[in-house]
């Protein structure tokens, strides 16, 4: 006889394929045919918000919509191609006055909408017609989560960057600090300024990259952080110190009085590795 390996054959085909299925969640049947889309025609779902998927790395996704009576609940899960990139896309969508919930990597649930990363996916949930679904929700991202294959750790990145004083944390995935240079990178925003750290393909070229914010800032000091650091003050961003530590690029931009940018460079640094 064969044995079920999976607590369920929704879970089975979930794992397999990583796409929503409405077994998941007994009494749950699926309403319509399954969704694909690429980053070629996810508009043609999405329309306007498909443009801030694709910034984020979008490679795929699979959805279906499952209904209980009047109650739809329409589910997505997007393959972002890596871990870091998923998170981005979550913490771009989350509502940052709405608790933040321990599912995967991160998750937030309110009464009409539930999204959570895990690994490279990013999913959601989204109910109709208007109403408080916040339960539902809950009984469906716990199956969800269990089924979807992934990492629930954090970008290491984000324990790079000191949590005290930080308003908010991103990955921003292009033109840090409003610098095309800086390709892409997390950000934190603190009451002083921000800080940031941007990962380079090699070493080679983030020093490259250091050479050309050199010649992009003009007048520029060095700073004895890390391999090679300079100081400089730009109109907007205020008093700068930006450092390479192998091929990542990292520092602060202070735009109050009282920090010192060279001190939280350092400080930094040093928790990169």
């Amino acid at each position: 006889m064969l044995k079920l390996t999976c607590v369920a054959l929704g879970a089975c085909l979930l794992a397999r394929a990583q796409t929503p299925d409405c077994k998941l969640v007994p009494g749950w049947p699926q309403d319509g045919a399954a969704r694909t889309f690429d980053a070629d025609n996810l508009f043609e779902y999405m329309d306007g918000n498909a443009e801030g998927y694709v910034l984020y790395g979008f490679q795929s996704m699979h959805g279906v919509t499952c209904k209980k009576g009047e109650i739809t609940f329409v589910i997505d899960i997007s393959d972002m191609g890596d871990a870091d990139s998923a998170y981005g896309l979550f913490t771009a969508n989350r509502d940052p006055r709405q608790p933040f919930e321990r599912l995967g990597m991160g998750g937030q649930i309110v009464p009409r909408r539930a999204i959570f990363v895990k690994g490279k996916y990013y999913l959601e949930i989204a109910a109709n017609p208007e109403g408080d679904y916040t339960a539902a929700l809950h009984q469906w991202v716990a199956a969800l989560d269990r089924a979807v294959e992934g990492s629930t750790t954090t970008p290491v990145a984000l324990s790079w960057l000191p949590v005290e004083g930080q308003q908010s944390v991103r990955l921003v995935p292009e033109s840090v600090l409003g610098i095309r240079l800086l390709k892409r990178g997390y950000m934190a925003q603190y009451d002083f300024g921000k800080g940031f750290v941007v990962l380079e393909e090699t070493p080679a070229s983030a020093a490259e990259v250091m050479q050309k914010l050199r010649a992009r800032f003009g007048e520029t000091t060095p700073a004895k952080v890390a391999e090679d650091a300079f100081q400089a003050t730009d109109t907007y961003l205020g008093k700068l110190c930006i450092f390479r530590k192998g091929r990542y690029i990292g520092g602060y931009a202070i735009s109050s009085a009282g920090a010192n940018p060279v001190d939280l460079a350092q400080a930094l640094a040093a928790r990169v590795q």
